[in-house]
């Protein structure tokens, strides 16, 4: 028996403007027309999984929800209400299962195009699994690659191989030298082992990891879609990865080779690597015109995005950013997400348009005491009840039917139909259709930021 533990926290700063603090990568569709998510998931189907469970940041709960129901997913979600690293990550899904299943680990935001492959390896990990191996699975290796940590393979164990060590990220030279010797394997933060047998090596080595854990998932409690641990004592657990706390100490260390076109999708440049490309070279997303450049990734979320005469470069344009870099320079864009941040720019962190539970919103337009958006509510969706100190409304039917309460009027909306909205007044938004509903909506007054709302009622347990 099998549990998928999918870890699915991050923020993917290395491919910003696309992936940001509130719409991390790992929720983006990168590679296909499936999430990263969702594709990892869907890898699994072809394996003997008993039931998945997904563990991710607060912020982020109702965009798993809503991707896992999109391909049928019924697993459980765990709430980690602070980031603790691996270590205490997989420990919340190893105490929470039942029947002491084998757990296999997967990060959320991985590419592997050889499903086959992936799934034959995962196959021959088991029985190692089975006989209390703690199982890691390495990336062979396809060149010196320097952003990724590797393990040196020892003495052969069953289908795979005695763990000698584990090495961080190396220099260029030091890279040469191990894929040369044959003995290493890059570090991909895929594992499979008994729930009980990592337990018991987290409270050899880090027992204080495991007494915090232990103690957040007892009495955990169910919101909605949602497990939900005890904030207060998992905000005391240690940081630390599986790789520090666990696995370079222990003498259950295995690791099974994986060859299965995999990428971890860590910058623009291994996303370039892994995209179909023309024959110059080139690799395109949307409204994109290429003419007389050279292994350039060109990516255009809305406009025409044209390039002349270039090579080498890496060119996003989103709704509200454009971003221009040199391939060579691409792991520096990581700072620019922390110049961002301190100087208090929301870039960093959401884009233009803003997911939420009910759907989302994007910010069309602003300027003095006035804002326009364009709000898509899904089917079912309610925005919460709620009123505003500062600004008054004004909504405009572009399709579908709204629900609306406005102060003590219920009544509905059809296309072209509006009503306006007062400050201070109650209000509610709701779709009953089985149709999106599309509107604009026409804020004006003196303060306009999303802090104005006090909500007196939600569906979605917001606070």
């Amino acid at each position: 028996m099998i549990k998928a533990v999918v870890m699915a926290g991050g923020i993917g700063s290395r491919l910003w403007p696309f992936s940001r603090a509130d719409y991390p990568k790992q929720f983006l569709r990168l590679h296909g027309d499936k999430t990263m998510l969702q594709s990892t998931m869907l890898r699994l189907k072809n394996l003997d999984i008993s039931s998945s469970v997904t563990i991710c940041n607060e912020e982020h709960r109702f965009l798993v929800a809503e991707q896992l129901r999109e391909i049928n997913n019924d697993g459980s979600i765990i709430l980690e209400p602070v980031g603790r690293n691996t270590a205490p990550t997989i420990a919340l899904a190893a105490i929470s299962a039942e029947d002491d299943p084998l757990l296999l680990v997967l990060p959320a935001d991985h590419l592997v195009r050889d499903e086959g492959a992936f799934t034959k390896v995962v196959n021959q990990a088991i029985p190692l699994a089975e006989s209390g191996k703690l199982v890691t699975f390495g990336i062979v290796p396809s060149e010196a690659h320097t952003g990724y940590g590797y393990i040196k393979m020892g003495g052969q164990e069953g289908g795979g191989f005695v763990v000698d060590k584990f090495v961080e990220k190396p220099s260029k030279v030091v890279a040469q030298e191990y894929i040369g010797s044959n003995d290493y394997l890059w570090n991909s933060g895929m594992f499979l082992f008994k729930a009980s047998r990592y337990l018991e090596e987290l409270e050899k080595f880090r027992p204080d990891i495991y007494e915090i854990c232990g103690s957040s998932v007892c009495g955990m409690e169910s919101d909605l879609d949602f497990l939900r641990i005890k904030k207060d004592i998992f905000n005391e657990c240690p940081s630390e990865s599986i790789d520090y706390a666990v696995m370079e100490k222990t003498d259950g260390s295995v690791v099974v080779p994986m060859d299965v076109g995999w990428s971890d999708i860590g910058s623009w440049l291994s996303l370039w690597e892994v995209s179909e490309k023309d024959k110059n070279g080139n690799s395109s997303f949307g409204d994109v015109l290429i003419h007389n450049s050279e292994d350039c990734y060109v990516r255009s979320d809305e406009k025409l995005v044209v390039t002349v005469g270039v090579k080498d470069l890496v060119v996003v344009d989103t709704k509200d950013t454009v971003m221009v870099a040199h391939k060579d320079a691409v792991q520096e864009i990581k700072v620019i997400t922390q110049i961002l941040k301190e100087n208090l720019r929301s870039e960093w962190k959401s884009h233009r348009e803003v997911y939420r539970p009910w759907g989302k919103y994007d910010s069309i337009g602003n300027g003095h005491q006035y804002q326009v958006k364009r709000i898509t509510v899904k089917p079912g969706g309610k925005l919460s009840l709620q009123k505003h100190q500062y600004r008054s409304e004004h909504w405009v039917v572009v399709s579908g039917t709204a629900r609306v309460t406005n102060g003590s009027e219920i009544f509905s909306l059809a296309e072209n139909e509006s009503t306006y909205i007062p400050v201070g007044v109650v209000h509610a938004l709701e779709n009953p259709s089985d149709s999106e509903l599309e509107l604009i909506e026409i804020q004006t007054g003196s303060y306009l930021g999303e802090d104005d709302i006090l909500r007196i009622e939600d569906i979605y347990g917001r606070a």
